[in-house]
């Protein structure tokens, strides 16, 4: 019953006019960063987060959670028509997508997509609900200690996530944490780094450095690319999927959305790695995996259910731990900080509606999306059509734009090209910029939780490994690291070692 007033209380603040207008410009724009190539969730949300700033918390959380959750929705429009894909979790969808799309069924690929988006959005939604307040009681039993080991071992399984080396993602996760350290010192209040510039008293600040390195940096890779787009022309009909589709795809909808749900949860996971599994757990349990990259109905269903469940499953230990999973959770973990909100175990207390109208704000942006995406398919193919040579300078010019805007500083505007150079630069010689934004916002948390645990215990370091928590977490996070030097444990990493950043 309790939960029931709380979700009346939520829909309360959501169905507020100004709310529900932030809400429907959020999933808009991130159906439209889904749809266009080369920009991502990450890239949007680093470019609008200035604008949250004017408006109260609700209205600014709301609208970033809906370009994120948006975007998921956009990308298989990309993918399944350009054979491009909008975002990165949408890579998969392009094997049978396309497919589809070519034997002229881009109707039901589209239509399934979306409808198996909206069942594992709800159904993640209310496993929020059902999740959320039982984990914050539990974790309001966490110390400083069980904190800082939370927060060591997230650092830890993005690395180990992250493709490529995973000494080059440790080298930036330890740089994201010196960088978040720079300013004055939280506890004796002393300047660290600052190197003389009055500046960076208050330290670097997260809307320039996500700004270049997502949105810059995107723009100059991506000016370096020849994209090929292979338009399917064709008249679009028949969205809604016949009963021989529904029969092949329910089964898919609903694997993909446990299993996703439950890997967005997890530090590390996300929409990428639950697309994949999904798919890969399609096929392994199909009667026919021939199928599979000829157009079977069964590879867009799951992968796309499963990366919206994701979506919605990562707001689970950010809302509840104050801890985000992924590095978009670590932008919208800044965006609760920059407005004064402190995501974790006392949240849904000390702020309810915020929390509850986040939730109930979720399920109407669902609904909005699935209003958007069947009837608008015409415009975003379209869309599609835009020459990226007038795209990609009206990014720069936004980006600048919105970095000035968030603090009337022109050094924040210099920060900005110097990172998105640094951005460029580090993919190039094949550095990823995901695990150094994650550590530079939990830097000053890991910190704090640090010290805290050592003031706590007198300097006792087995403070860490005492506490149960803490010690299960620190030696989860000890295995990974020693474990790619093991060649078996390398080989398995590598095949599941995905671009979280991407």
């Amino acid at each position: 019953m309790e939960t029931l007033l709380n979700v009346g209380q939520g829909f309360g603040v959501a169905l507020m006019p100004i709310n529900l207008l932030y809400c429907f410009i959020g999933v808009f724009i991130g159906t439209l960063v889904g749809v266009l190539p080369g920009i991502g969730p990450i890239s949007a949300m680093s470019l609008l987060l200035p604008i949250t700033l004017s408006g109260t918390p609700e209205s600014g959380i709301i609208m970033m959670a809906g370009i994120y959750y948006g975007s998921m929705y956009g990308g298989s429009t990309t993918s399944i028509l350009v054979n491009i894909p909008g975002e990165a979790a949408s890579v998969v969808t392009c094997i049978d997508g396309h497919q589809m799309a070519k034997q002229g069924r881009a109707g039901p690929a589209l239509g399934i997509s979306a409808l198996g988006s909206f069942i594992a959005g709800t159904f993640a939604l209310i496993a929020l609900m059902l999740v959320a307040p039982s984990l914050a009681s539990v974790a309001i039993a966490f110390g400083p200690a069980e904190y800082f080991s939370l927060m060591v071992l997230g650092l830890v399984v993005l690395t180990f996530l992250t493709q490529g080396s995973m000494a080059k993602a440790l080298l930036m996760a330890c740089i994201g944490i010196v960088l978040g350290l720079i300013g004055l010192d939280s506890i004796n209040a002393m300047p660290r780094l600052t190197f003389g510039r009055l500046e960076l008293i208050d330290g670097i600040g997260l809307v320039p450095v996500v700004m270049g390195l997502f949105g810059v940096a995107e723009v100059l890779i991506n000016t370096e690319k020849l994209i090929k787009r292979d338009i399917i022309n064709a008249k679009i009909t028949h969205l809604l999927p016949n009963k021989a589709d529904w029969k092949a795809s329910a089964g898919p909808i609903g694997r993909g959305t446990i299993l996703g749900f439950f890997l967005g949860i997890l530090p590390g996971g996300g929409s990428v790695i639950s697309s994949f599994a999904s798919y890969a757990l399609e096929k392994r349990l199909s009667k026919t995996p021939e199928r599979f990259g000829n157009g079977a109905i069964e590879g867009v269903a799951g992968p796309e259910s499963a990366n919206n469940a994701a979506a919605g499953g990562a707001f689970i230990p950010l809302m509840t731990l104050g801890i985000p999973p992924n590095v978009v959770m670590a932008l919208l973990l800044g965006a609760f900080i920059v407005h004064g909100v402190q995501p974790g175990p006392l949240m849904i207390t000390q702020n309810p509606g915020l929390f509850w109208g986040i939730v109930a704000s979720m399920y109407i942006g669902n609904v909005m999306l699935l209003v958007l995406n069947l009837p608008l398919i015409g415009m975003w193919v379209q869309l599609l059509k835009l020459p990226y040579n007038i795209l990609f300078p009206l990014i720069i010019l936004f980006t600048i734009i919105g970095v000035y805007c968030s603090s009337n500083n022109v050094f924040d505007v210099y920060v900005m090209i110097a990172f998105g150079v640094i951005g460029y630069l580090m993919r190039k010689i094949g550095y990823e910029p995901a695990p150094l934004v994650l550590a530079f916002v939990l830097g000053p948390m890991l910190e704090n939780n640090l010290r805290k645990s050592l003031i706590l215990s007198q300097g006792d370091l087995w403070t860490f490994v005492e506490r149960p928590i803490s010690a299960v977490c620190l030696a989860i996070a000890v295995v990974l690291l020693i474990g790619p030097l093991l060649p078996s444990f390398r080989k398995k990493r590598e095949l599941v070692a995905l671009e979280e950043g991407a």
